[in-house]
């Protein structure tokens, strides 16, 4: 994303949220973590939660790379 996109997501959507995802295996709830990839499920669920309202979304890189991911 650029700035250009940025300024026009803001526009549209009429807010400047910004969504970390600090993705802890220990936090997330159990049923989540019988999914094939519960990562990507928890982090997925969180993006398709909060998609009409987030402009960006911040990935924790530190909790990925905790992972091997």
């Amino acid at each position: 994303m650029n700035l250009k996109s940025l300024s026009q997501q803001i526009k549209i959507k009429e807010s400047f949220l910004c969504v970390g995802l600090d993705i802890d295996l220990s936090k997330i709830p159990t049923h989540i973590l019988n999914e094939k990839d519960p990562i990507f499920f928890f982090s997925k669920s969180i993006i398709d939660a909060t998609h009409k309202y987030a402009v960006a979304y911040k990935p924790n890189l530190a909790f990925f790379e905790a992972y091997g991911i």
